[in-house]
Parts: structure tokens; sequence; C-alpha cells
């Protein structure tokens, strides 16, 4: 065994030396957390923002006194009939004049007001494959910080829009190209040890619930729409801060062969939280790339070749698809549920909170494979069942809607550490980018999938069951991570999970107890 070979350090050596509770994780784990929450409110404003508004023709002399609710439900029939009139109406009256249905005249146009969240998430689909290349590319806070900025700026400026059209570009660029929440939670991921890894990273996930519960309180505080996103997007200037209170991941650095910068941030770190490394950080074991220009179909057609990888490509692909599936089917259910809109809008984000603590206390005591097949198999159980519960026994049909949801936030959370672990570094936010933006293709189906209920109210929840069974069984098909240190290259992904693994942790341990005898030797 040669002298380089024993001097060599293990990152995931080092960063095990620090605690996420010092100041440098601390600092950082909050912007990540902020971040988040930043992004969760803009990628959920178009629910509320293009609401349904009810409004009917002025030449209707039915409109004598349009302030009493009771009415509204009386026009909505007479609108249906005026809408496919071939006499056109003169004049539209709002229930809310200032609501952006009105603002842009869309009486009769229920297809535009759809139209803005179809664009979003359409924008959101292609741009996390973008987004997630070129973080591999050039690094994760670069694309945080400019990603972030982007979406402020298109928020911005769709407050100000005059025309229809030009609120659905801008639209189309916050999704495409203003999303930071895949290049923050790498960022995140990858600056911390692994045993510390899931602890961190569900922390700061935490941002999801803040933006989820921030923005309907937000909507409901400032209810007038053009000043609901002023107010919600402004503070998204502030990413250009991350400059000078974040580092770039230090795994990415080392695959790019930026060693230099990544040994002055982690002596950096190290004095922030006032602890003293010895080892020589300049030995650190990397495994560089550091001519390649990543691109998308660069990484399809390097993961393609290995066909380990291959096949947890397509069981991360079902994972996902299932998961916003189930999710954004049981999201729209929700707003079947009586009392406040917002209120309960901000429940469903309320759950992720619960979730979020016991998916945390089970990824630190059992891994990563049993917790999540054990959550997407309990929610086919429950969904499989849900129909055929007297509709009588209200609090069970509630009670068994939420535990949906907290499982399906568990999985969620799961998902994200457990995909982000089965990939190398220098191609892991590209993989799981295009495995979410695969995805998308279950949310784009439950839309639709009220059509079913035609048939039988409960096909729709059953399809999440037999869809959260497939995942489940899919699962058998992956290894478990929860133990295997984040590999850096296609031949230690790999390795996780075969005796292959087990060799390589076994010459780890061994280099560290020579480098120990030889420290104290010297």
């Amino acid at each position: 065994m040669t002298k380089d070979l024993l001097d060599r350090i293990d990152l995931d050596d080092v960063l095990a030396k620090f605690s996420i509770c010092g100041r440098y994780h601390v600092v950082t784990g909050l912007c990540l957390t902020l971040g988040i929450a930043f992004n969760t409110m803009c990628y959920c404003s178009y629910v509320f923002i293009a609401e349904e508004i009810k409004y009917s023709c002025t030449d209707d002399k039915l409109l004598l006194n349009v302030n009493k609710s009771s009415n509204w439900s009386y026009i909505r029939n007479i609108t249906s009939a005026r809408c496919g009139d071939p006499n056109p109406c003169n004049e539209w009256i709002y229930e809310n004049p200032h609501s952006f249905v009105a603002e842009f005249q869309l009486a009769c146009q229920e297809w535009k007001r759809t139209l803005v969240g179809l664009v979003h998430i359409f924008g959101y689909t292609v741009g996390v494959i973008i987004v997630g290349s070129l973080s591999d590319r050039f690094g994760r806070k670069t694309l945080a910080i400019s990603t972030g900025l982007t979406g402020a700026v298109c928020g911005l400026v769709k407050s100000f829009a005059s025309f229809y059209w030009i609120y659905i570009v801008f639209e189309f660029l916050q999704a495409f190209l203003g999303d930071p929440y895949s290049p923050l939670y790498m960022l995140g991921l990858e600056m911390v040890g692994t045993k510390s890894r899931v602890t961190y990273m569900t922390t700061c996930s935490l941002g999801l619930v803040i933006g989820g519960m921030l923005f309907p309180l937000i909507k409901w505080l400032v209810p007038y729409w053009r000043t609901c996103l002023i107010v919600m997007h402004a503070p998204g200037l502030l990413f250009i801060l991350l400059i000078y209170l974040v580092d770039e991941s230090p795994r990415w650095l080392l695959t790019k062969g930026k060693v230099n910068i990544a040994v002055k941030n982690i002596k950096n770190a190290a004095k922030l939280n006032k602890i003293e490394i010895k080892e020589n950080l300049n030995m650190i074991a990397k495994d560089q790339d550091l001519s390649e220009k990543i691109t998308i179909m660069a990484v399809i057609a390097d993961t393609f070749k290995s066909r380990a990888l291959l096949k947890r490509f397509f069981v991360c692909v079902i994972w996902w698809n299932t998961c916003i599936f189930v999710s954004h089917g049981l999201t729209v259910t929700s707003v079947l549920l009586e009392g406040n809109k917002y209120v309960n809008f901000a429940l469903v984000f309320l759950v992720r909170l619960p979730s979020s603590i016991i998916a945390q206390y089970v990824l630190n005591k059992f891994n990563r494979k049993g917790p999540l097949m054990s959550c997407f198999t309990a929610c086919a159980v429950i969904c499989i069942t849900h129909p055929f519960i007297p509709k009588n026994i209200t609090w069970l049909v509630i009670t068994m809607f939420m535990t949906s949801q907290l499982l399906t936030g568990m999985s969620f959370t799961i998902l994200y550490i457990f995909t982000s672990e089965l990939f190398p570094t220098y191609t892991r936010n590209s993989m799981q980018a295009l495995c979410s933006s695969l995805g998308r293709i279950g949310g784009l189906i439950a839309t639709q999938l009220p059509l079913l209920r035609v048939y039988w109210t409960g096909l729709p929840i059953v399809l999440f069951g037999v869809m959260s069974l497939v995942a489940a069984l899919a699962t058998l098909l992956v290894p478990d991570t929860g133990k295997a240190s984040l590999p850096d290259t296609v031949r230690q992904a790999e390795a996780i999970g075969v005796s292959e693994a087990r060799t390589t942790q076994k010459d780890r341990d061994a280099n560290r107890r020579l480098r120990k005898k030889r420290a104290n030797f010297n």
C-alpha cells in the first residue's frame, strides 16, 4: 500500500467532524429553509391567484342584489346558458371585480383561467431537467441563486402584467427557470456527513411546510392578487445574499477538480464552528470529472450504460409518479372539505410537519428501503378500503384522509433522500431532476381522475392505492443506501448494496486505522 493511498482522506470522515448544530451549518440550513419556503409559495401561487370567480351578463335583469352569495349560486346556471348563447354579451359583471378573472375579462373563457396552472406545471416539468443539468455543470450554489432571482423577478413582472398573454409568458418562465428547490436541496445534502444527512435535510425541508402555510395566509390578508404577488415575490430578491452566506458544495467542487476552493470552504467552516482539523485537507480523496461538459443527454447515456443504475432509474420514475399522482389527487380532493378554503389548504401542508418528524425518526432507525415500502403499502391499504367506509362515519373518513396525506408526506421526505443517494455526485442533481420531471406525468393524469367518478365515485382513490402498491413492490429492486456514503462515481454507485460495497468500507476502515497508527507513531 503506497504512502499516497495511506495519506488520502475521505470527505465523509472530514464532514463527520462537524456538528449540524454548529454556527456554519445552522446559518446554511436557515438559508436553505427560507429559500425552500419561498419556492413553495411561488409553486402554489396559481391555485388562489387564478381561482374561479362567478360572473354573469349585465343584460340579465336578475342581478339587482349581487352582494348576496345566494344569488351567485343561481347566477352560475344563467352564466352557463349565456356562454353558449349565440348572441354575445355586451358587458359582464363579476362577483369580485378586482380578481384575476375580472381584470383580464375571462368570462366564458374558463380554459384561459385553468391554462395558468397547466402552463406552470408544464414549465416546471421541463425546467427541472434543465436546472438539474445546469446545477451539475455550474454548481449548486450558482443555480440556487440564479433560479431564485429569476423566480422573484418573473413573479414581480406578473404582478404588473396588463395583458393576459404577457402574464402567461412569465408564468411559464418562472416555472421553467425560476425553481431553486432542486439545487438548494442538493447543496444541503452534500454539505453534511452520512449520519447527519437525514436530520439536516428533513429539518431544511420544513421550508415546504412554512411556505405552504404562509402563502394562503398572505392571500387571506392581502386579497388583491397583484399586491399579493408583490408581497410574496419581493423577498426572493434576497437570494443575492446567498453569495456571502453559503458556500458551494464540497462534493461538487471535488468532482470538478477545484480542490483548493473545497479546502478553503472546509477550513472556513471549521473556523466558524471552532473545531480543529489536523488532517492534510489537500489529500482529500477525489474522483474528478475535470473536462467533461455534463449535458442531460450525456447523463442519460452514461446512466443507461450501467444496468444497475438503469434499473434504479426506472424504479425512481415509478416512485415519483406514484407520490405526485397520489399527493396531487389528495390535495385536489381536500377542496371538498367544509370550512375556510385558506385554512383547509394550509392544513394540507401542516400535515407535512409530523410526517417530516416521523420520517426523520424512521430513516435514522430503519434506513431507507423498509420505511418507504411501509409508507407505500399502508397508503395502498387505506386508499383501497376508503370507498367502502360508510359516508355517515365522518370522523373515520376524515381520519383516513389525513392519514393518507401523512403517509404521502413521509414518502416524499424519504424519496428525495433515497433518490439522491442512488446516483453519483456528478450526475446526482440531473438524475433526480429527470425522475422528478417524468414524475409530473402522474400529476397531469391526476387532474383528469374526477372524470372517472362518472363510473364509480371511489375509482380515483382506489387507483391511488393500486399505484402505491406497485411502488412498494418496485422498491424491492433497489439497494438500501442508509449506511452508505454518497457515491461520487458510477463505480461507487454500483457498489452500493453488493459485496463490493462492504469490501470498500472495510478498506476505508483499514486505511483509517493505519493513518491513526501512523499519527500515534509520529
